[in-house]
């Protein structure tokens, strides 16, 4: 009988053992804070332009004028793989906006993505993603904008 108590002992503080917190904690994801304006993301660009729109039409006008020239001085985003939120903010857009991430080229097929609307005037929404390696682009497709480039890698 003091063989099946001692047994029962074991059993017991096995199972209680995996119940106590590990030692080893997942980092927590890092934060990147993006800025939407009307047409742009103001981080990649290092400004904001200041245009003036009151919908789609207005940025598919503007970015067809100096979209192509503003990607091309644009920042590229350089990151480590890993856990991210993307917390996106609309500043004095007045409709609601969204939040595309995506692989580039191949890697649109092969990398995670992250997508999202009902972002309104003032407010910002988050977005979570684990990136993997490789060659990314973020936009509005709802706030016309250039597509961003991010880039992950060791």
């Amino acid at each position: 009988m003091e063989n099946v108590h001692r047994m029962l002992l074991i059993l017991l503080a096995t199972s209680l053992l995996s119940l106590a917190p590990s030692s080893v904690n997942a980092a927590e994801p890092t934060v990147i804070t993006l800025t939407q304006t009307g047409c742009q993301f103001t981080e990649p660009e290092g400004k904001d332009h200041g245009y003036k729109t009151m919908g789609a039409a207005d940025c598919k006008k503007i970015n067809s004028q100096s979209g192509e020239k503003r990607l091309a001085n644009a920042n590229t985003i350089t990151l480590k793989p890993g856990a991210y939120i993307f917390r996106v903010k609309n500043k004095n857009v007045p409709y609601q906006l969204g939040f595309y991430l995506r692989g580039a080229g191949v890697g649109r097929l092969t990398l995670p993505k992250v997508s999202g609307g009902g972002l309104v005037k003032g407010k910002s929404r988050d977005y979570h993603i684990t990136l993997k390696e490789g060659d990314y682009h973020f936009s509005c497709p709802l706030n016309p904008t250039p597509d961003y480039r991010l880039k992950v890698t060791n």
